[in-house]
């Protein structure tokens, strides 16, 4: 799932070097900490969290094939 969230992400910033995810395993869920350069915050989030809000449905809908929840937080 990992792979497939930076796969994304690398896709729509402007600087793939800074992209970076941090992966923290729970007992049910699974949250991923993903970190981009400052000027391509914008670009994640996009119109009214619609752009993040697509990459949550994916990974959702991927983490329930798992038999787990994911979470993905923004960090500045």
């Amino acid at each position: 799932m990992k792979d497939l969230v930076e796969f994304i992400v690398k896709a729509l910033v402007d600087d793939p070097d800074k992209v970076d995810i941090t992966e923290v395993d729970g007992e049910k869920t699974t949250t991923f900490k993903l970190k981009v350069a400052k000027e391509d915050i914008g670009k994640i989030i996009g119109k009214r969290g619609r752009t993040v809000g697509s990459i949550r449905t994916i990974l959702n809908a991927v983490s329930t094939k798992n038999g787990k929840r994911a979470e993905l937080e923004i960090v500045e």
